[in-house]
């Protein structure tokens, strides 16, 4: 049976209908039909909850990052444990620290009436690259 492409992935026949090979192994089709219900459930989900909040321009913030993170601990949890999503909820929390500080130094560079703009941008995303280097360096497994 010949294979398909899936982006740059190859999907191959399995016992459970095709797959696709990712980086911790072959995810089958239903897995990730499964995947994308859940987070488009937890999408809505949260979209619903955030527009009972001011300023409505927050519900889309509010709904994705939450909502994908939860599924994918959750789907993770299901498949390989407790160890495994500590390690990506640690990631993602300090993803979360590393904007923190982006948004920050953006803050400080616009500010500054007289700092090129590219030169903020370029600031700014130095600082996001060295506090997220700290952070895979101090959340990676060993």
């Amino acid at each position: 049976m010949p294979h398909l492409t899936f982006g740059r992935h190859r999907m191959r026949p399995v016992a459970n209908g095709p797959a696709v090979r990712g980086l911790h192994g072959d995810v089958s089709m239903a897995e990730l039909l499964l995947r994308f219900l859940l987070g488009g459930v937890a999408v809505s989900l949260f979209a619903a909850i955030a527009e009972v909040f001011k300023p409505k321009t927050f519900s889309g913030i509010f709904a994705a990052a939450p909502a994908v993170a939860l599924v994918s601990l959750a789907l993770l949890f299901g498949q390989r444990g407790g160890a495994v999503v500590r390690e990506h909820a640690l990631g993602m929390a300090w993803g979360g620290v590393s904007f923190l500080a982006y948004a920050c130094a953006c803050v400080f560079t616009t500010a500054r009436t007289r700092l090129p703009v590219w030169i903020g941008a370029v600031v700014s995303w130095a600082v996001w690259f060295a506090v997220a280097a700290v952070g895979w360096v101090w959340v990676r497994p060993s």
